[in-house]
């Protein structure tokens, strides 16, 4: 049996490194024509870290990486608002919570899949179903027959749009950028990672390696504005605490990647006959979470151990019965926490403010503790 892969992101990596140590053949198709280690970093929560120590990476992540033992959300001046204490996490699944490079983590992966070819410049335009098989036709003007498909293709996902037409992307109207820039955090925030929340916009930043600091940045935008320019950052924030504005100002601006923020309406359907979707291509969040990565991660422990299990078809029915609640329940709650950090009237964001200051930490740990729970097959 051979599985084709598409889509040579975070998810698509996990799944083929999980089927290679079952024994099963992968082949993927990526449509970039070279693997770029973009501007931008990712944190690899407790669950996503319980599977690669499952796949025999949790060390080599670490070492490439940051230890994280604390989410807080702040105000602007990053006064705490909420804190999220990871350690609980840390000692009872003996497992460290991970900042790190995505385009580190990605090589890692890579040099994982030696035996497994990677199809560059391989981009993906129709499926079309044949009596026994597909073929799978791409924009270069190659055609493959293929048994089995997985679709990990992202957002705009074109295994989706041929076999689950009937979708519909959100747009939160939110802009984010990202960088990666060399600075020096103060000690305090090493472990930590910190989102500052203001009116209608928000600032992150947690180490991924030594005197690298990773940061995101979001703002509501009205569709007649043109507010995407990264040359308007430090007047964004410029009445946050002076560590934010420095991290800003240490930036070059090529590595500012910048977004509009979107997600994938809930869909109950994440696979037809022998083709299934997983990631963003089945379940697509907003970043407000942290676990977006995570759950195609999640993904693909989840998939692997169905498929090694189960015929293909049963397979997919329980993948997706032991995936789909939690991963909605992830896109929702991201959701709602985007539109609460974006609030504009003062009166509800000093209300806001004091819900989170008041939230009992009991309540928090309940919350991560369901995230962090990885499914029993």
């Amino acid at each position: 049996m051979v599985i084709d892969i598409i889509g040579a992101g975070i998810g698509g990596l996990t799944t083929a490194i999980a089927l290679k140590q079952k024994g099963i053949k992968t082949r993927i198709f990526e449509q970039a024509e070279q693997i770029k280690p973009v501007g931008a970093g990712l944190i690899l929560a407790n669950n996503a870290m319980q599977v690669y120590e499952k796949l025999g990476l949790r060390k080599i992540i670490e070492e490439n990486g940051n230890r994280i033992s604390s989410m807080n959300i702040t105000k602007s001046n990053l006064k705490p608002l909420s804190k999220i204490d990871l350690s609980h996490f840390e000692q009872k699944h003996n497992i460290k919570n991970i900042a790190i490079h995505r385009g580190k983590l990605q090589q890692i992966l890579i040099d994982s899949l030696k035996s497994t070819k990677i199809e560059l410049y391989h981009k993906l335009t129709s499926i079309e179903k044949n009596a026994n098989d597909y073929s799978l036709k791409f924009e270069n003007g190659k055609q493959i027959k293929s048994i089995i498909i997985l679709g990990a293709d992202g957002l705009n996902s074109i295994v989706r749009q041929n076999i689950l037409p009937n979708n519909s992307i959100r747009n939160a109207n939110q802009i984010c950028w990202r960088g990666i820039t060399e600075y020096k955090l103060p000690t305090k925030f090493k472990n930590e990672l910190n989102e500052a929340w203001g009116k209608s916009e928000r600032f992150g930043f947690v180490q991924i390696a030594e005197n690298k600091v990773y940061w995101y940045a979001l703002k509501a935008f009205k569709k007649s504005n043109n507010e995407f320019s990264s040359n308007d950052l430090e007047q964004y924030f410029n009445d946050y605490n002076s560590v934010i504005q420095d991290i800003i100002k240490s930036t070059r601006k090529e590595q500012i990647n910048t977004a509009e923020i979107s997600d994938l309406k809930p869909t109950n359907i994440w696979h037809k006959e022998n083709v299934c979707l997983i990631g963003d291509s089945a379940h697509a969040t907003t970043p407000n979470m942290g676990q977006g990565a995570c759950q195609a991660i999640e993904d693909a422990f989840v998939l692997s151990e169905c498929i090694d299990k189960y015929e293909i078809t049963k397979a997919f029915t329980e993948y997706q019965r032991l995936r789909l609640p939690k991963a909605h329940q992830v896109a929702k709650a991201s959701w709602i926490v985007g539109k609460m950090a974006h609030l504009k009237n003062p009166i509800l964001i000093g209300l806001r403010n004091q819900m989170l200051q008041l939230t009992p930490s009991s309540v928090n740990r309940k919350q991560n503790e369901q995230i962090f729970q990885l499914a029993e097959i």
